[in-house]
């Protein structure tokens, strides 16, 4: 089962976001030479998820604040 997906996690920049596994920025897994995928929160902004059809209920996840 997939993790759930952090609507406004505090360090986005800290992770890739680019599959289930979530590695730090220093100790990518997937091994195919790009670089971290960002958080939709640090492209599109705090409400991002409001946009769009992302598959995600907002209400299904308590919104955390930094």
């Amino acid at each position: 089962m997939a993790k759930k997906f952090p609507l406004n996690p505090k360090h986005p920049e800290r992770t890739c976001w680019g599959c289930d596994k979530y590695c730090s920025v220093n100790a990518l897994q997937c091994g195919n030479g790009s670089g971290r995928t960002q958080h939709p929160s640090e492209m599109l902004g705090e409400d991002w998820y409001m946009w769009g059809d992302w598959g995600i209920d907002p209400n299904e996840q308590p919104e955390t604040k930094t």
